[in-house]
């Protein structure tokens, strides 16, 4: 019996040995949030501790150099998993034949900018991005967007690769859902692991609506509604909102730079959740495409709701009671939405 669970055990291990690489593409991949998001997907935390990786790293020629010492480190990391790093700017090698491309890199709002001319200036990126997608990758490949204005960029790469399913296109709305659930997690005074299923609805901006209607809090081995649990619903209609609506800009105020351990962290629950499912009983906020979707958002928008994750598909949770309070801040981030998307097509020429 041994000598059949030690064949048996050896031919897994041959299995996963023999495992085929996927290719992996990060744009932006000089700047500092891939800096943070590198070494985690290079060591197995997000496609799996079996999965070889390929790993394209795109930016703009001016980052070359700063990218080949992006490289010597990943080099030196001496990881195993890792079987090639490709360091380029140009398109046709970043994007092709990927299985999942995390697209950290945009237009940055410098001081002065018109909102209008930052929109310009990234639907011409990713219009780009989305064409090279349509020509150059797999049909199957996962796309996270995270450069900003994450919703719009994600919905103009998406109608860029037709050929490709809406299903196929996500943008990061996790690290706010991360941030919901700390705040939620510091005030009642347990880890964060603790608090499970708050939703980030809309966009990624400070219209985003954080809520804890639907969210549970593990109190003395028992799941009590968050609000029961906070005990505070001023505090949760007021402050705990503005609170992750304007994290971002707070973490700038004090570091002077945006987010990026924290982005990088939540990159890779985003991408680890498509690869490998939700838990049982918990579900995760993602911005997806919305048309069809339950709850009156209007269609064709990429919007960020509670999903469920199995077999690399996500699901919308539907028939979760929504209430006045919930349905105008649910409105006024659709609203935003719609705004920057038709700015956005009319740059399109759409």
């Amino acid at each position: 019996m041994l000598t059949l669970l030690t064949a048996m055990y050896l031919v897994v291990r041959a299995a996963s040995a023999q495992a085929e690489p996927i290719r992996v593409l990060v744009t932006g991949a000089a700047g500092q949030i891939a800096y943070s998001l590198l070494y985690s997907i290079a060591k197995g935390d997000v496609f799996g501790k079996d999965q070889p990786i390929i790993l394209v790293l795109l930016d703009i020629p001016p980052m070359l150099p700063v990218l080949d010492g992006v490289v010597m480190e990943l080099q030196d990391c001496a990881l195993p998993l890792l079987r090639e790093v490709i360091p380029t700017d140009k398109v046709e090698v970043g994007f092709k034949e990927l299985d999942a491309a995390i697209l950290v890199g945009s237009m940055p709002r410098k001081e002065g900018m018109e909102r209008k001319d930052l929109l310009k200036a990234n639907v011409a990126i990713f219009k780009t991005q989305g064409a090279a997608l349509e020509k150059y990758a797999k049909k199957t490949v996962k796309v996270l967007v995270v450069g900003n204005p994450a919703n719009t960029n994600c919905l103009i790469a998406s109608k860029s690769a037709p050929s490709i399913p809406k299903e196929n296109f996500s943008c990061l709305t996790r690290l706010d859902h991360n941030r919901a659930r700390s705040q939620v997690a510091i005030r009642v005074g347990v880890t964060s692991e603790k608090v499970k299923n708050v939703i980030i609805w809309g966009n990624h901006s400070s219209t985003q609506y954080p809520d804890v209607h639907h969210s549970t809090v593990s109190l003395n081995g028992k799941e009590v509604p968050a609000y029961d649990a906070v005990k505070d619903d001023s505090w949760l209609k007021g402050d705990f909102i503005t609170t992750v609506q304007q994290r971002g800009a707070a973490v700038i105020k004090a570091r002077k730079l945006s987010s990026a351990m924290s982005a990088a962290k939540a990159i890779c629950d985003h991408m680890r959740d498509i690869w490998f499912g939700t838990p049982d009983g918990e579900f995760v906020s993602m911005g997806i495409y919305s048309s069809g979707n339950s709850y009156g958002v209007p269609d064709d928008l990429m919007y960020s709701f509670p999903v469920t994750i199995k077999n690399k598909s996500w699901k919308v949770v539907d028939g979760l009671p929504i209430n006045d309070f919930s349905r105008g801040k649910m409105d006024a981030t659709a609203a935003e939405l719609i705004e920057e998307r038709d700015t956005a097509l009319s740059f399109l020429g759409v």
